[in-house]
C-alpha cells in the first residue's frame, strides 16, 4: 500500500517539500518524529511532510494522540518516542501537543543548569541535540498559503528586530487601540522564529517570521488592549470585541471586554487552579504551585510579526506572524524563569514600540504598524 495514499494536491506538497528541504533540509538517513492528531487537516499535512521527509531519504515517523489542549497532558508514548532523541521533531497538532506533567514535575537540567519543564524545549534548547518545529491549531488551507514566504527577507526582518530589542534595556508599546505597556527587558536577548530550523538546537513555529522577547518577570505596568485574536485553553478565537488586561506590578490586576475576555479569564483561572492541583498530587514540587499560579498572570512575552504571507485569521500560528502587528503573552516566558501552565498570546493591531537604550537614549522601533529603519 502506497503511502499517503494520494499526492494530489499539489499546493499542499509544495509547502511540505519547502518545509523539509528549505526549513529543516533533511539529510538522508535523519531520524523525523512527526505528532499529529486524528483529525482531518493536520492528518493530511503530517502525511505529505512523511511523503517529504521519505523521498529526500529521511527516516519519518508518524505518531497520533487524541487532541490536547494547554492543560492536558501529552499522551506518555508521546512522550517516551521524544527521550529518543530524534534528529527532527514537528508537532503538527489541532491545538496543542500538551503539557508534559513529569518534566513540569521533575524539570529537564542542561549544563548550564538552565531547567526546562518540557521534553522537546529541553532537546531543541537545552541539550541542542534536536531541531524543529510545531504548529499549533494550523489548517491545510494556512499552512499552504503562509508556509511558501521569502525565507531570506524574514530572515533579514527577524534579526534586524532581534538585535535592536536585545540590546534595550526596557519597552513601551502603544496601539490606536487604547494599549499603553511599559516593560524591562535588561539582560534578556530576543529570539528569531525566521523559519531557518536546519541546526541543532533550532526551532520555531511553522509559519514562521516573528522576532521576540521575555519581559522582565513582574515588570510590566499598563494596560494592553488585544484587538486581533486570542488564545485560550480551546484555541484562538477571533475577537470581535476587544480584552482590555490591566498589569500591575508586572501580574494581570483585571480583565475586562466581552464573551471573549471571560474565555480568556476562565483560561487563566484554570491554569492558576490545575497548578495548585498539581502541586497536591506530587506532580509539583513543593511551594511550585503557588509559583506557577502567579506566573499564570505574568507577561511573558513580546513578539514582533514579520509575515507578509500571515494575516489576522482567528488562527494564532499564523496571526502572531502577521506585519504591522505585535502579539503579548499571558503566562510562562522563554528565559525559563517565569514558568507557568499557560502561555496565551494575544494580538494587537497597529502598535507603536518604543526602545528605552542602555545609554538612556530611546529608539522608535515600530510606527504605527510599520518598522522604522
Amino acid at each position: 500500500m502506497q503511502f499517503p495514499p494520494t499526492l494530489s494536491d499539489a499546493a499542499l506538497s509544495k509547502a511540505a517539500e519547502i518545509t523539509v528541504t528549505r526549513s529543516l533540509c533533511v539529510k538522508p538517513g535523519e531520524r523525523v518524529l512527526i505528532i499529529t492528531n486524528p483529525e482531518p487537516e493536520v492528518t493530511e499535512i503530517s502525511q505529505y511532510l512523511y511523503h517529504w521527509v521519505r523521498k529526500v531519504g529521511g527516516v519519518p515517523n508518524l505518531i497520533w494522540q487524541e487532541t490536547k489542549s494547554q492543560l492536558d497532558p501529552m499522551d506518555e508514548a508521546v512522550r517516551g518516542a521524544l527521550l529518543s532523541e530524534p534528529d527532527i521533531y514537528i508537532s503538527m497538532s489541532a491545538n496543542k501537543i500538551g503539557k508534559d506533567v513529569r518534566g513540569v514535575a521533575n524539570p529537564y537540567v542542561a549544563t548550564d543548569g538552565t531547567k526546562y519543564d518540557s521534553i522537546s524545549g529541553f532537546l531543541i534548547h537545552g541539550k541542542k541535540c534536536t531541531r524543529g518545529f510545531w504548529s499549533p491549531g494550523i489548517t491545510k488551507e494556512l499552512y499552504q498559503a503562509a508556509v511558501p514566504a521569502d525565507f531570506e527577507k524574514l530572515k533579514a526582518d527577524c534579526a534586524w528586530l532581534a538585535e535592536r530589542l536585545s540590546k534595550a534595556v526596557a519597552v513601551r508599546v502603544t496601539s490606536p487601540g487604547g494599549t499603553e505597556v511599559t516593560f524591562s527587558t535588561k539582560g534578556r536577548k530576543a529570539f528569531i522564529d525566521d523559519g531557518d530550523y536546519s541546526r541543532a538546537g533550532s526551532g520555531g513555529n511553522l509559519p514562521a517570521g516573528e522576532a521576540y522577547i521575555s519581559p522582565v518577570v513582574g515588570s510590566a505596568e499598563g494596560r494592553i488592549v488585544f484587538d486581533g485574536s486570542m488564545s485560550t485553553k480551546d484555541g484562538t478565537i477571533f475577537l470581535s470585541k476587544p480584552i482590555t488586561v490591566e498589569y500591575e506590578e508586572g501580574f494581570i490586576t483585571q480583565i475586562a471586554g466581552g464573551e471573549e475576555a471571560e474565555a480568556l479569564a476562565e483560561t487563566i483561572r484554570l491554569g492558576e487552579e490545575n497548578a495548585l492541583k498539581m502541586e497536591a498530587e506530587g506532580k509539583l514540587g513543593t511551594g511550585k504551585g503557588a509559583i506557577y499560579r502567579k506566573n499564570a498572570r505574568s507577561l511573558g512575552e513580546l513578539g514582533i510579526g514579520v509575515n507578509p504571507l500571515a494575516g489576522i485569521t482567528g488562527n494564532m500560528i499564523v496571526d502572531e506572524k502577521a506585519a504591522r502587528t505585535c502579539h503579548f503573552a499571558v503566562g510562562s516566558n522563554y528565559d525559563q524563569d517565569g514558568p507557568a501552565l499557560i502561555h496565551l498570546d494575544g494580538l494587537v493591531k497597529e502598535p507603536t514600540i518604543e526602545l528605552e537604550m542602555e545609554d538612556g537614549s530611546r529608539l522608535v522601533l515600530m510606527e504605527d504598524g510599520e518598522m522604522v529603519r
